[in-house]
């Protein structure tokens, strides 16, 4: 075991950093063993499988932005109308006001 307690910032971003690499290493080479296991799985039962690889972050689906709704009367917060209400907008309404009140101008 390293004692990381002796170790300059120097030598512990040289760790990180080797620790990093080898679990790179070590992910892909987990990698390409489960995707032949899962090729060799599929040629016992007479299927053949298309297996994609890319990159996780570029495959993502990002949501389109979604213009403001309704703005805080007392303070810079905005809210889009969508999901949970803000706590804002909840003490608001409880006071007895209406969304409406508070609807962006576009």
């Amino acid at each position: 075991m390293i004692d990381l307690d002796t170790k300059s910032p120097e030598e512990l971003t040289a760790i990180i950093a080797q620790a990093q690499a080898q679990l790179a290493a070590n992910q892909n080479s987990k990698r390409k063993d489960t995707i032949a296991q899962i090729k060799e799985l599929a040629a016992s039962i007479g299927v053949t499988v298309q297996i994609l690889e890319g990159d996780k972050k570029s495959s993502k689906r990002s949501a389109p932005s979604v213009s403001a709704r309704y703005r805080n009367p007392n303070g810079p917060e905005t809210w889009t109308g969508r999901g949970l209400a803000p706590k804002w907008m909840k003490a608001l309404l409880s006071e007895g006001r209406s969304k409406d009140e508070f609807l962006i101008n576009n």
